[in-house]
């Protein structure tokens, strides 16, 4: 089969083609696992933490990418529910010990032995990949495949930093950063808190105009002042900058929740910035965001489904992984970005 790998980590430049396309041999399912024929995989930001070292794979190569959507094709001895022609998604979470205090309690995304699909297992830059049944997601039909990639990872993890904001109805709530993940949100957050403003804060006027249209009240720059308080801050930004500049702008007992797995660098400039009156006092709160667990994914799926939420989506071919991620890095194309892979 083809799949595209990382070899070795490097620094993304404009020219930089950090991934090989290669021939492997097709998994094959063992067990509880399901072997699915990869029709389309969403390209997150994480997957430039990979390539760039701040989160490397467990190995090299590695077959990167978790929001595999695609057709089961095979299944192993123990597989009891899916069926070989239903159509899965894969989301981050590829496996977890299932016997820890945190999985027993539903909050595999905290276990020890977290493994992440693409970074420590083969994920869905390619044209198969296998995963434990108990995490294989059926997709609900009114979804396309393209549009049911992006909701695994960057719909999934905006659904849970959401839920982590405590938000209640007629709050406000802002967004610092507006892409894949962040489209999503607003999107969920106008159904879920229908008296709720929206403020978003971004750095291209490309973005702040996308904001808009779908349906924030007010967009600006990272450093502008939002005419009102902010009740929660959701940052889904790779730098710690906007971190800094939303904590000034939350409300008495507000909450900035974090969701990044990494920042790109420690900036002490910035860092040495914080003020402890202005950023941190009256009971302000900083909350990450670590991983997701299945009942986000399978919760946000259905909410999805049910409103309907369905991303703005960019289309690339398995062989233009490279440019989709250097898009991704330089461009700043709004919405999410796929790579279509094959026909299911």
């Amino acid at each position: 089969m083809k799949a595209m790998v990382i070899s070795q980590t490097c620094q993304l430049t404009e020219n930089t083609s950090p991934l090989d396309l290669v021939d492997c041999p097709k998994p094959i399912p063992h067990d509880q696992e399901v072997l699915i024929k990869v029709s389309v995989c969403g390209i997150c930001h994480t997957e430039l933490d990979e390539i760039e070292g701040r989160t490397p794979p467990v190995s090299f190569p590695m077959v990167p990418g978790h929001q595999a959507v695609g057709k089961v094709v095979d299944t192993g001895s123990e597989v009891a529910f899916l069926k070989i022609g239903d159509r899965v998604g894969v989301a981050w979470i590829y496996s977890a010990c299932g016997t820890c205090n945190y999985c027993q309690s539903g909050q595999e995304n905290l276990c020890q032995q977290f493994q992440a699909t693409g970074r420590d297992a083969a994920g869905g830059y390619a044209e198969y990949m296998k995963v434990s049944e108990p995490f294989a997601y059926k997709i609900p039909s009114s979804l396309s495949d393209s549009e049911a990639a992006p909701l695994l990872c960057a719909g999934a993890i905006g659904y849970r930093s959401l839920s982590l904001t405590g938000l209640k109805d007629g709050q406000n709530l802002g967004l610092t950063g507006f892409g894949a993940s962040a489209h999503l949100v607003i999107k969920m957050a106008k159904h879920k808190f229908p008296q709720t403003n929206v403020y978003v804060f971004a750095r291209s006027k490309k973005e702040q105009k996308f904001a808009m249209e779908l349906g924030a009240i007010w967009s600006g720059d990272t450093t502008s002042q939002p005419p009102e308080g902010l009740d929660a801050i959701i940052d889904t930004t790779p730098v710690w900058k906007p971190v800094v500049e939303a904590m000034r702008c939350l409300n008495p007992g507000g909450r900035l929740v974090i969701n990044a797995i990494r920042k790109e660098s420690i900036d002490q400039e910035v860092l040495t910035q914080i003020d402890y009156p202005r950023h941190l006092w009256m009971e302000k709160e900083i909350k990450s965001v670590a991983n997701v667990t299945r009942k986000d994914v399978i919760e946000f799926l259905q909410l999805a489904a049910d409103i309907p939420i369905k991303p703005h989506v960019q289309e690339y071919s398995l062989e233009e992984a490279n440019q989709a991620l250097l898009d991704l890095k330089f461009s700043h194309v709004r919405g999410a970005k796929v790579l279509k892979i094959g026909l299911v």
